[in-house]
């Protein structure tokens, strides 16, 4: 069998495909399973202009947010979960204007997202009639043409320029693991024209052809590959570890200094001083 060349780059390498202005469909949800050391590692980079698109995003846009990097967002629910409410600096950000927000429900976006992973131009979606979002991002409302009577909204294709991953496992050749529920992981790494992976672990290659079911994602849609300890923190990265809550509440903390002493007390910053 031929060999592949392995995809591990360092974290460094990995932020650094990313271009100012590029738009990010963000693994995982809310605080479960993002890749946040590579969004930590864009702010370190001075990112600027960035997209997040993401049904329930949370820690990674507010932080993207509180870092002046975010210039647009396609998102349904926001929120940081649990005991700390909404996400405070990406409420101001769109308060004042200095993000455009695209607001969608979490299956809105999930159709425009499939879409672009099936090569068609929209995707119908139901379940949102009475609302407002129809109206405030121009979606056509479409007749059933079966003559059902019927009605659903056609959802434009979202693509977005990457797709970043959290995972459990990785082989040096780019098949992706991932334990527990995917959220959205699939459709985004169809849907972007690129994609990339944090992972906690380096698996044999071995193992995915042993077991290929347990691949979420095969190595011909990734690109690059970061593999960091901890990637997930503060969030959780079942069966690893979980919620990190003493640092979230120490970032959800105002103040002039708070965030360069959370980047600075992030996993992959003390791994890399040691390092």
């Amino acid at each position: 069998m031929a060999s592949h060349p392995s995809k591990i780059v360092p974290l460094t390498a990995l932020a650094a495909l990313v271009a100012d202005g590029s738009s990010l469909a963000l693994g995982g949800s809310f605080l479960h399973r993002g890749p946040f050391a590579l969004v930590r590692e864009l702010i370190r980079q001075g990112r600027k202009d960035l997209e997040v698109i993401k049904q329930s995003p949370g820690y990674d846009i507010d932080i993207l947010c509180r870092a002046g990097a975010l210039a647009r967002a396609r998102a349904g629910i926001v929120a940081m979960e649990g005991n700390f409410g909404l996400a405070p600096w990406y409420r101001k950000a769109v308060e004042r204007g200095e993000i455009l927000l695209e607001e969608h429900a979490c299956a809105t976006l999930t159709a425009g997202l499939r879409a672009a992973a099936f090569g068609v131009p929209f995707m119908p979606c139901g379940g949102i009639h009475g609302s407002d979002l129809p109206g405030l991002n121009g979606w056509k409302q479409i007749m059933d043409p079966y003559g059902s009577g019927e009605s659903v909204y056609a959802i434009p294709k979202i693509t977005p320029d990457f797709a970043v991953i959290m995972a459990n496992e990785v082989s040096e050749e780019g098949d992706v693991r991932v334990y527990g529920t995917s959220h959205w992981d699939r459709i985004m790494s169809r849907s972007a024209k690129r994609v990339l992976v944090v992972a906690e672990k380096l698996a044999p290659s071995a193992s995915f052809r042993e077991q290929p079911e347990l691949t979420l994602i095969p190595h011909f849609l990734v690109e690059a590959i970061s593999v960091v300890e901890n990637g997930a923190w503060p969030g959780s990265c079942w069966p690893h570890y979980e919620v990190d809550y003493p640092a979230v509440e120490a970032y959800m903390k105002d103040g002039p200094a708070v965030l360069k002493q959370h980047l600075d007390s992030a996993p992959e910053t003390r791994e890399a001083a040691h390092g």
